[in-house]
């Protein structure tokens, strides 16, 4: 079932590049008792994801962050070194939580798969945008296939 407005985070785990290496982190860690705006990418550097999706997020960070945004975490299904590199060429700083889904288990549990075998990617994460409080889904923004406006950080910072 795909997660929708109202419904409940399900709980799961990523894994973060910290200077002590790869850490876990738990959605409870990261949604309890906060408000994130969480947005999903189908691969780091990727042509879309790479030249729009995280270059808006960083751009607006700091606007994003005054509506009462604790954290931006971007999403997607690669490796935790992959997603460190993604943000270290993106000068994403402390700006955005890069946060890997290796195996695409949280797509998977919030129902926003992607199967891209036939472009030689396996399953990945659709892209989306949500914004979370508490841990409770207030907004989910599902792109359509092939589009790129509802999860875009502008108009994620007009809902907020």
């Amino acid at each position: 079932m795909t997660i929708k407005a109202g419904d409940k985070m399900p709980e799961g785990k990523f894994t973060r590049m910290t200077k002590d290496g790869p850490q876990k982190i738990t959605t409870d860690e990261l949604f309890k008792g906060k408000t994130v705006v969480f947005f999903s990418v189908p691969g780091a550097f990727t042509p879309t994801c790479d030249a729009k999706h995280l270059p808006g997020f960083v751009e607006l960070a700091d606007q994003i962050k005054s509506k009462g945004v604790d954290t931006i975490a971007c999403t997607a299904v690669n490796d935790v070194f992959v997603m460190n590199a993604w943000g270290k060429a993106s000068n994403v700083g402390d700006k955005i939580l890069m946060l890997a889904d290796g195996n695409a288990e949280y797509a998977k549990a919030l129902g926003l798969e992607l199967n891209a075998t036939g472009f030689g990617m396996g399953t990945r994460g659709q892209r989306f945008a949500l914004i979370v409080k508490d841990g409770t889904a207030q907004h989910v923004y599902v792109e359509a296939p092939g589009e790129f406006k509802v999860s875009a950080a502008d108009y994620v910072l007009k809902q907020l």
